[in-house]
This record gives structure tokens, C-alpha cells and sequence, in this order.
């Protein structure tokens, strides 16, 4: 079997990395899930052909949730296309809800025989998952048993981890003791309240788990953290950098001798030597580093750009950039410069101007726009203002929801919708709203949705969706619902993108032939629509960028309504009268089955439209209390280079 070239990803073995004073724990950072993900499996393979050789087995310790997703995909295709042999492998799942059936969709034991066991040649009787399903006067007995097989297997090789929000590894929650074993234990409410969404709601999530204990995860001979998105990215800097403290478990693994932190460019952001880098070590100043860095500077100081001083700069570790690019004026006029140029109340550029200073292209005057919205209200929570203003000035405005967002839509809305059609419906139409009716009595949380109300579900997402752009004044043939194929699941869980997916975004690509795209630029989940959305798009501007078109495309990337591009980010700054906000906000009411109490809110309790509105509020902020001027709101965007 030919194993990925580790050296090419530019590992580094632990203790080799250039340590800064902050960071405890090895890491290495890589560009994307995706290559981290295989990182962490040609390891895993590596060590099981090396067993093999001497004649061992191979004992993994294997973790579930959305980060290993992509570790077990590739394992199975090593499997299948390279000929890795599980046949030495002995596995040991770190954890399971309590209570659970082995059958529930939800649990870990179904998780990972769908992801990996049902695809490779592991001995059944090789697997252990914790159960479940026992009386609870039975747990401590198998946790006790479950301890001893590991001692008997001789001890876990390959430990591999995710990372909660609240700094869990495992179920071991805030709180655990360094010398915990395997045992019972109570979900911490954030680690509930980030299970919800798959349990259908956080009245359905079992409030208790089976883990491993901290001391048996440090007992492992290797551990391989993995963490992706920038949600994981605060947590990860205080596992990193903070205190061993029992209030963030995934501290205790400073303690062990060999532990690899595998994290993507975003889960790493929050780091030092990536967010500061000046306090870390010395700097190559290019211009986005200046910007960065004066940026951070204003909001450590509380000064505006042109109130920073020589001794601002001296005093906060970057009296280096003084020594090499001139004086703090200098310095405070450049960035100055950068953010008023960002600023501009012409998306899609302004019309007979002179526009070397401005972040679009005066020509074309009307441009062909497409913005791609995962799903059906990202366009208007996430742009509303901007997509007005390029209606309002005479562009060609398209828009393409990428995913129809059934599942978003609950199962008492879409019944609400079911009794309105009823009454309006001819007697002989009633039967299909009778089979309708049926399926929602036997709906199965362990089962895929029914068609039927999968495609009522989105035929509600769609009408509001056109509600939507009907009030901000485009034709209904300028909106495009193209429902790709990967996320048709009737689960939360979605299949991998195919070139379907490719072949229906390139073919409206080609034929609509942009001067712009907006697309939704959220790097938050790895697994998560936006990001597989963002992808999609990624991969078929790859493969169209040698058509003629293409040179004419510039590519606009928005965030959604969890985080802002950071201030030194931006490159195109849309501000919003209040009317302006007003008229945002209508639009996005539009979208009723997804207001007063949405399925998939998150941790965070407002509304879209209130978070839309405090986010483009926060923006307007930021850019006053750098010295611009003052708005009501502004909506952020930053250009992608695909050229």
C-alpha cells in the first residue's frame, strides 16, 4: 500500500516545532480538514502495517462526532483501494450516551459502523463500544471490565480525540479528575444543548454518557487531537496555551509525553503566534500583517488609527514594524487609507468613476450577479442590504439556493401548512394530504423523513424564499432552487458532495456567466452545509477558470449569522441607513417557518434577523471606533482570488 507522504504535509515530529512561550501542547497546523484528516489516517495506517509486519495488533482508541468523519472516510478508502488490513486491529471507543439503543441513530455504536466498521475487515469481536443499553445497576461493572480489556489488549497505541466547546475529550466534561477511569457521567448543558439539532431537540438528548476517564486517555501511548472550524478555535487556544485546570479537561494532555494537536487553519486562529505572531517571534511585515497587526492595536490600546503613537507600537511588541517600515504616521495613514477605501455604497461598483481606489470595477456598468446562498434565507440575513442595493442600481441579480433547508422547517409548521391546503383542496385531492398526515403519525426519529414530507418541507422554504425576493424586486426566473443531491438525505447527517453536485453548480455557473458571485464564506463547521456549500463552489471555479468568462468573474464571500470577517479582513464595506436595516429586516421575516423558535438556533438565543442586525451594527462600530465614519450598519465581504 502506498502511504500518504507525510513529509509533504510538512509535519513535524512533537518537540521539533518552533515552541513559543505561550503554547503547551505540540501542533501542527495544516490548510484544510481535509488534509488533516488524512494526516491523522496514513498515521493510523502506518501503525497497523508496521504491526502487521511484527506480527501484532494494532489497538486504536477511536472517537465519533463530526471531526473523524473525514478520518474514517479515508481509512476505508485505503481499505478498498490500497488494501489496508484490519484483520490485527483491536478498537476501543472512547464513549456512548446513556441511555441508547445500539439501533438509535444517534448513537455512537450505529455511527461507527456506518462510517467505518461496515466498510473495512475488522474481526467483530475485535470492536468494543461502550453499551448503552444496560441497566444502570450494570455500568459500573462494565466500565470496570471495559478497563481491564484494555490492560489485557496491552494498552491503547493510537488514541484519537475531539474536542468539545466546553474543552471535553471524551464525555470526560469540566470538572473531571486527572485519575478518572471509564465511568458515568452527566452531559455538561453546552455539550447537550451542541447534541440537540441531531436529537431532533434537547428534550430528546439522553442527559448521560459512558466515557473513558482522563487517566485512561493518558494512558495511551500516542494521542492525536483533531479540531476543526473556527468554533473550535477559542477553546483550542486556551487548551493550548492555558492552565492545566480540571475546568478544561483537554488540558490534562499537556501531561503526556506524546500528544499531536492536528488542527485546520481556522481552529487555529486564536493562537498566538497565528492571531499576534509579532508577540511570538520575529515577523515577515507584508501588508495584510501590517493591517493585522494595527488593527489588534487599536482594540488593545482603545485609540483610533490616527491617534496610535511610536510608544503604542514600542509598548505592545512591534517595534520592529517601526524599525522597518517608518514611523507610526506612516504606518496609521497606510491603514487608514485601506479601511476607507473598503468602504463603498456600490457593490457592484460605481458607474463613470475613476475606480483604482474603490473594491469593485466601475465596468461593466450593469453586471450579471449570482448569489449563492446555502440555505434558503442566507442571502437576505446574511447580504439583505447588499442585495437590495445591487437590485436598486440595475443589475442582473440571481439568486441560487444551493440546499432546499427541509429539515429546518418543523414538523408542526409544515402540519400547520398541511391543514391551511386541506381546506382549499377539492374533495379528491384530500387523499394525499390523508397520506401526508400518515406519515407525520409514524415518523421514526431512526429513519430518513419520508419524501412526501421532505418535499413539503421544502416547497414551504421555497415560497418563502420567493417572498423574499419578490419584495426586494427581482423576477422569479432569476431565482434558482437547485436542491443539490448531497444533502437530499431526510437526515441531519448528509451524504459527501459528488459531481453531481459540481455538474449543477458549474452548469448554472456557465450559463448565467457572472461578473460577480457571492457566496457564503462561514469556515465554522468542516461538515456543515455552508463549508461543504463553499466547497462545492471552490471546486467548480477550479475546474471552469480557463473559460474566457471567467477572467471577467470576481468572487465576493459573506459570513452568516454566527460570525464577521475580522475588521483587517475586509476588503468591501456596504453601509445600511436605517431604512435600509428596515428593509433587511422585512426581507428576512419573509422567511416565517424559520422565526420564534428555529430548529437549528445554536447556543446563541436571538432571532437571525436580531443577530443580522447586532452583527452589521458591531461592523459599523468597528469601523468608527477606528476614525471612519459613522453608520447605522455595514455588511462585510472579503473577494476570493480563484485566478
Amino acid at each position: 500500500m502506498k502511504l500518504l507522504n507525510t513529509q509533504r504535509l510538512e509535519y513535524r515530529a512533537p518537540g521539533s516545532f518552533e515552541e513559543t512561550r505561550y503554547e503547551k501542547l505540540h501542533n501542527v497546523i495544516f490548510n484544510s480538514s481535509i488534509e488533516g484528516s488524512k494526516f491523522i489516517a496514513h498515521t493510523i495506517a502506518g501503525l497497523i502495517e508496521q504491526k502487521q509486519k511484527n506480527n501484532e495488533m494494532c489497538v486504536l482508541g477511536l472517537a465519533t462526532g463530526s471531526s473523524p468523519i473525514s478520518v474514517y472516510r479515508e481509512l476505508v478508502r485505503l481499505h478498498q483501494k490500497e488494501g489496508l488490513s484490519f484483520q490485527n486491529v483491536i478498537s476501543f471507543n472512547l464513549d456512548e450516551y446513556y441511555p441508547i439503543s445500539k439501533d438509535d441513530i444517534q448513537s455512537y455504536h450505529y455511527f461507527m459502523h456506518i462510517h467505518l466498521f461496515n466498510h473495512v475487515d475488522i474481526k467483530p469481536e475485535n470492536i468494543h463500544i461502550p453499551n448503552g443499553e444496560l441497566p444502570t445497576d450494570k455500568t459500573r461493572s462494565f466500565c470496570i471490565k471495559y478497563e481491564q480489556k484494555i490492560e489485557a489488549a496491552g494498552g491503547i497505541d493510537i488514541q484519537i480525540l475531539g474536542i468539545g466547546r466546553t474543552g471535553h475529550i471524551g464525555f470526560n466534561e469540566p470538572g473531571s479528575h486527572r485519575n478518572s477511569k471509564t465511568r458515568t457521567i452527566t452531559l455538561d448543558h453546552l455539550t447537550s444543548y451542541d447534541a440537540a439539532p441531531s436529537f431532533q431537540g434537547i428534550e430528546n438528548v439522553p442527559r448521560k454518557a459512558i466515557t473513558m476517564g482522563i487517566q485512561t486517555i493518558l494512558s495511551a501511548k500516542r494521542v492525536l487531537l483533531m479540531a476543526w472550524g473556527t468554533n473550535k478555535a477559542d477553546i483550542i487556544n486556551k487548551a493550548i496555551e492555558g492552565v492545566v485546570s480540571s475546568s478544561i479537561p483537554t488540558t490534562y494532555l499537556q501531561l503526556h509525553k506524546n500528544t499531536t494537536l492536528i488542527l485546520d487553519n481556522e481552529a487555529a486562529s486564536e493562537l498566538t503566534r497565528i492571531k499576534a505572531p509579532w508577540l511570538a517571534a520575529n515577523c515577515e511585515w507584508d501588508k495584510n500583517l501590517r493591517s493585522k497587526a494595527i488593527s489588534w492595536l487599536c482594540r488593545r490600546t482603545g485609540k483610533s488609527i490616527l491617534k496610535l503613537t511610536d510608544k503604542d507600537y514600542n509598548d505592545n511588541g512591534m517595534s520592529d514594524l517601526l524599525a522597518l517600515h517608518g514611523s507610526s504616521y506612516d504606518l496609521n495613514i497606510e491603514m487608514f487609507n485601506r479601511l476607507q477605501h473598503s468602504i463603498t455604497g456600490w457593490p457592484g461598483g460605481k458607474p463613470n468613476s475613476d475606480d483604482k481606489n474603490r473594491p469593485e470595477r466601475a465596468i461593466p456598468e450593469k453586471k450579471r450577479v449570482i448569489i449563492f446562498s446555502p440555505h434558503p434565507d442566507d442571502d437576505v440575513i446574511s447580504m439583505g442590504g447588499t442585495f437590495d442595493r445591487l437590485v436598486a442600481q440595475g443589475h442582473e441579480v440571481h439568486v441560487a439556493y444551493q440546499t432546499s433547508g427541509n429539515i429546518a422547517v418543523s414538523d408542526q409548521d409544515a402540519k400547520r401548512f398541511l391543514e391551511v391546503t386541506q381546506d382549499i383542496l377539492k374533495s379528491d385531492q384530500i387523499k394525499q394530504i390523508e397520506k401526508l398526515n400518515g406519515e407525520f403519525e409514524n415518523l421514526n426519529p431512526n429513519n430518513p423523513t419520508p419524501l412526501g414530507i421532505c418535499n413539503l418541507k421544502g416547497s414551504i422554504r421555497k415560497g418563502e424564499s420567493l417572498g423574499a425576493t419578490r419584495y426586494i424586486g427581482i423576477p422569479d426566473d432569476q431565482v434558482h432552487f437547485m436542491n443539490l443531491p448531497f444533502y437530499e438525505t431526510g437526515l441531519i447527517d448528509k451524504n459527501p458532495p459528488s459531481q453531481k453536485d459540481l455538474d449543477l453548480t458549474m452548469a448554472l455557473i456557465e450559463e448565467l456567466k457572472p461578473h460577480q458571485i457571492y457566496a457564503a464564506g462561514d469556515l465554522a463547521d468542516p461538515h456543515g452545509t455552508h463549508r461543504v456549500c463553499l466547497n462545492i463552489i471552490f471546486g467548480s471555479l477550479d475546474a471552469l477558470k480557463t473559460k474566457s468568462f471567467m477572467k471577467d468573474c470576481w468572487m465576493w464571500l459573506y459570513r452568516g449569522a454566527w460570525h464577521e470577517w475580522e475588521i483587517h479582513e475586509i476588503e468591501m464595506a456596504v453601509p445600511m441607513s436605517p431604512d435600509q436595516v428596515l428593509r433587511k429586516r422585512k426581507a428576512i421575516f419573509y422567511h416565517q417557518s424559520q422565526k420564534d423558535g428555529v430548529m437549528f438556533q445554536g447556543e446563541d438565543k436571538r432571532e437571525f434577523w436580531i443577530r443580522a442586525e447586532d452583527r452589521n451594527a458591531e461592523t459599523a462600530k468597528k469601523y468608527k471606533d477606528m476614525g471612519l465614519s459613522d453608520y447605522a450598519a455595514i455588511e462585510a465581504f472579503k473577494r476570493y482570488h480563484f485566478l
